[in-house]
């Protein structure tokens, strides 16, 4: 017995490899697994001439996720970075050698949420940390490793469960605050993917396995890294939630299908008796624009309470854009402006920073450097509302500038309420006068 099992061990091993292409110049094209160590342990390194090998098993305090080098030419490529049916082209990338260490290098940048991954390259192997250059000394060891297909192993272990569907959660279990979401799972075999809805967003593309007991997620975006790990207990899960190195929480959950989230347009609302919502700004291309003002009189507004270092925030970008490009008939009557609340340390550098996301989402609308990433910033801009709870939150005006709706949070692609969302959108979109 103990024969067999070696074996289909092994054999699951070499499935979960795909052979990666010798014909190459640079690093080596093909997927690739890479792993964040949450929890840092030391390699003893005797030489340069070390290379660091990962193992094939997944090991607490790791998070992995997979990538894909891609080549347009034989010298220049791409990553695609792979979380659940999301694709994250990554185009901003430096090639180079360190000779003082004979080693090639590699920086690959989320110029967005201003990280970066910087590696050292050693045929199928690479070494480095990931380094988000916002926060203080903000870096985690990062290490990969080419044709290794799967995410957190390659066992096959028989589930004791199918978790798929939707589960009442609570995180912060033992702690001073608790939050509420619905967990969101589709489990195919082995393979696990899905989010979690809360009220001020969502965590976005999760994926990873259940084997035996035990259930792993993860996403890495270059801005987030998402590791959840839990055991199914019956009709109950309890687990851990990890957010980056630092910040850690427990959760549970369960069936209840009568479990819901407050509603998006009840949770902010305008103060009883609040002056109208008004501002004197200028844009990051240094634009001056007033409201009230003859450039947002007779439209449609939509004020979007943002920053560029939150996905969920950049969903909810990339679907006004999208909007307003597929609907050139209605984005005539419809101004929106973006508040963008950023980690930046002076006003020069968020204008510039802005402009270079601007650019890369096509965004076709005015952005606002509006202060610090914070909540109590946002609330100094809109004193009218009685709270700031979600980056983003979207603030609709009629043509006569009265409010309409304000939209805590946003439900974005990895949930089951970004469909819902759109074409309720359109509605409000159409009925607004």
């Amino acid at each position: 017995m103990r024969t067999l099992f070696f074996i289909s061990l092994l054999l699951s091993a070499l499935q979960a490899c795909v052979t990666t292409d010798s014909s190459f110049n640079r690093v080596a094209p093909g997927m690739w697994r890479g792993v964040l160590a949450l929890d840092v342990y030391s390699v003893p390194v005797h030489s340069k001439d070390t290379v660091f090998i990962l193992h094939d098993q997944y090991k607490e305090g790791e998070l992995p996720f997979n990538f894909e080098i891609k080549y347009t030419d034989s010298e220049h490529f791409y990553v695609e970075i792979i979380n659940g049916t999301e694709r994250i082209r990554c185009d901003s990338i430096r090639y180079g050698r360190d000779r003082t260490r004979a080693r090639d290098t590699m920086n690959i940048y989320f110029p967005e949420y201003q990280s970066y991954i910087h590696v050292d390259v050693r045929g199928d192997v690479m070494q480095g940390e990931w380094v988000v250059t916002t926060k203080e000394d903000y870096r985690i060891p990062f290490s990969a490793q080419a044709g290794r297909a799967y995410r957190f192993t390659p066992l096959k272990e028989i589930p004791v469960a199918d978790i798929t569907g939707t589960w009442a959660t609570l995180f912060g279990v033992g702690g001073k605050e608790q939050t509420r979401a619905i967990g969101e799972f589709k489990q195919t075999g082995n393979h696990l993917a899905g989010t979690f809805r809360t009220e001020t967003g969502d965590y976005r593309f999760l994926e990873g396995t259940v084997q035996g007991r035990k259930f792993v997620l993860s996403c890495f975006d270059g801005s987030h890294a998402f590791l959840f790990s839990g055991s199914i207990r019956n009709d109950s899960l309890n687990g851990e939630f990890r957010s980056g190195k630092t910040n850690r929480e427990l959760f549970t959950s369960w069936r209840d299908a009568a479990f819901q989230l407050g509603a998006a347009d009840t949770l902010t609302k305008i103060k009883t008796g609040a002056a109208p919502i008004s501002f004197d700004v200028t844009t990051s291309e240094g634009k001056s624009l007033r409201f009230p003002g003859p450039a947002l009189n007779e439209k449609i507004k939509i004020f979007t309470i943002t920053g560029t270092w939150c996905p969920n925030c950049r969903d909810e970008q990339v679907f006004l854009t999208q909007y307003l490009k597929n609907n050139p008939d209605k984005a005539s009557q419809i101004s929106v402006v973006g508040f963008s609340f950023e980690r930046n340390k002076t006003l020069e550098a968020a204008n510039a920073h802005l402009n270079e996301y601007k650019k890369k989402l096509g965004i076709p609308y005015d952005l606002v450097y509006a202060g610090n990433a914070s909540k109590e910033a946002a609330q100094k801009i809109f004193p009218a509302l009685n709270k700031v709870m979600a980056f983003p939150t979207m603030i609709i005006l009629d043509k006569n500038n009265q409010v309409h709706q304000i939209h805590t949070g946003f439900d974005g692609p990895a949930t089951s309420k970004y469909e819902t969302f759109a074409k309720s959108f359109d509605q409000m979109i159409n009925n607004l006068k």
